[in-house]
């Protein structure tokens, strides 16, 4: 069979173009060589079961130990302890009856009925199975963070009495629990208005957290490389290069933009050499698509918590969000944000183009629902390009009549007049050009480029914030149209001062930098 890029389920060598998980994550053989209890948390989809599978056939071929994965993913939502940790025990049962080396020792699991002992059962289950063992056990409990209330409290503090007490009598050598999120964070799992997980942390005893980094740009090369000797077919440097700087190595995504490429656009042809432009096109067939890794992380955006990260995002204001609190934590272990110099940006470029999208899409349906004419037809120029300053015009006469209602519409209150204009732009130029968003953290703005056939429009967006706003755009428009070596470009101001009228905050001004730039400002 031949192999290919895979992006549903765990990576399987043989079948699929895979990197080792294993060189991802190098301190987890030292961690189980000192009999250690560990973390090992990542964003969704980025390669955590491939490892835990992997690590653990790998273990069990060595010979040194005994090695067991078991998914705790049927158990999520399951508060009830008794119901829980039941579920657990016959997960267990399932996973040593088809073990390669395991299978002779499901009898070691008690056959009294679990339900009725559930606040011990698991430790008696573990502590059997070490003991009738000629090795020592290893046990990866992936999906852990899916556990809730008692089930997770009683989870942990078997655990942790099986570890405490391992002087006594057998219990597992090294156990790893894996999830999105450190277990520092679970206290969410059990009680919103209880700040731990009780008096005395039930998993006090793990030695460090590990964190699944994402794929080096090497890395990608790599991976892409196994399908150029198995097939001929080559992935550029520049294409590589665009890859990562798009992903940063989500792995996720660097394996749809590769099977987008190859499978789809390239049509399973390895004789039609691979570009540059196929990767764009392929990148933006993922977002319209909104693929399910995508769509489930930004149903995320609906969360207040992560609107308290995002938001200031949007508005270049990422000062305000505190880089050690919860919320932020949150984000970073979903892998939505990344910090960069203590700053708060969005994991990738690909990210900050879906969550502009998806935030702005409700005012693009309804603008399409009630046929308002902002249309590339009405806007388009003989050339090919945009007519920027008749769609600015427009848009001003919109948000005029239109702004209380439609702002009320959002839980980005503070971002919706950026959400609306992102929304009017992408719908004058959609099926014809594109917008790139850029997230200027700490500028106090969002950077807009329409782009449409080989003309660019820089557009940058700003709140009034007092008399200094204008200057301070100014400046940075500037300074972004030297940049991109364009000659003009679009301040908008949204002054949301209630008691300011609309005749002084509507108007357009047409200024000129030091270089003979023309800087359009556009009040709102």
């Amino acid at each position: 069979m031949k192999r290919f890029f895979n992006v549903a389920g765990p990576c399987v060598a043989g079948k699929h173009y895979m990197l080792s998980p294993a060189a991802r994550c190098m301190e987890v053989f030292s961690l189980i060589e000192q009999e250690s209890f560990f973390v090992i948390h990542a964003a969704r989809q980025t390669g955590k079961t491939t490892m835990l599978i992997s690590l653990t056939q790998e273990l069990e071929a060595a010979g040194q130990y005994h090695a067991m994965y078991v998914s705790l993913e049927s158990c999520q939502g399951i508060a009830d302890p008794q119901v829980g940790l039941t579920q657990m025990v016959y997960n267990m049962r399932n996973n040593l009856e088809y073990h390669p080396s395991l299978s002779k020792y499901p009898f070691l699991l008690p056959d009294d009925n679990p339900s009725e002992n559930y606040a011990g059962i698991l430790k008696k289950c573990l502590t059997r199975l070490a003991s009738a063992l000629d090795r020592p056990l290893v046990v990866f409990f992936d999906e852990v963070d899916c556990l809730a209330n008692g089930t997770l409290i009683s989870f942990l503090r078997q655990l942790r009495d099986g570890y405490v007490n391992r002087a006594m009598a057998p219990f597992v050598h090294s156990l790893a629990l894996v999830g999105m999120r450190d277990v520092r964070d679970y206290k969410a799992k059990v009680r919103s208005d209880r700040e731990t997980l009780g008096s005395a942390s039930p998993f006090n005893i793990k030695t460090k957290s590990l964190i699944l980094r994402n794929f080096t740009r090497d890395e990608v090369a790599n991976l892409y490389a196994q399908h150029t000797e198995a097939t001929g077919q080559g992935f550029p440097e520049e294409v590589v290069d665009r890859v990562f700087e798009q992903t940063q190595g989500q792995p996720w995504l660097v394996n749809a933009i590769a099977r987008e490429m190859v499978m789809e656009i390239a049509a399973n042809d390895p004789t039609i050499p691979l570009t540059l432009s196929m990767t764009e096109d392929a990148v933006q067939n993922i977002i319209l698509r909104r693929e399910t890794h995508i769509d489930s992380l930004l149903e995320r955006l609906k969360e207040p918590r992560v609107r308290h990260c995002i938001e200031p995002m949007l508005l270049g204001e990422d000062e305000k969000v505190d880089p050690t609190s919860d919320d932020v934590s949150y984000v970073l272990d979903m892998g939505l944000c990344r910090l960069v110099q203590g700053r708060l940006v969005p994991g990738n470029p690909i990210y900050a183009e879906v969550i502009g999208r998806t935030l702005s899409w409700r005012s693009q349906f309804y603008m399409e629902e009630a046929r308002m004419p902002f249309t590339l037809q009405r806007f388009g120029t003989v050339e090919g390009g945009l007519d920027m300053n008749a769609m600015m015009s427009a848009f001003q006469q919109f948000w005029r009549e239109n702004s209380g209602a439609w702002a009320d519409m959002y839980d980005y209150k503070e971002a919706a007049p950026h959400l609306i204009l992102m929304a009017f732009l992408q719908r004058v130029v959609n099926g014809g050009g594109r917008i790139v968003r850029e997230f200027a953290t700490g500028s106090k703005r969002m950077d807009l480029i329409v782009e449409l056939n080989v003309f660019r429009y820089p557009v940058e967006i700003k709140l009034w914030r007092g008399p200094k706003t204008i200057k301070e755009g100014l400046e940075q428009l500037s300074g972004y149209l030297g940049t991109l070596g364009l000659k003009e470009g679009w301040l908008v101001i949204f002054d949301r001062r209630p008691d300011v009228s609309w005749d002084e905050k509507i108007y357009v001004r047409e200024e000129t930098d030091d270089t003979g730039r023309i800087l359009y400002v556009i009040g709102m």
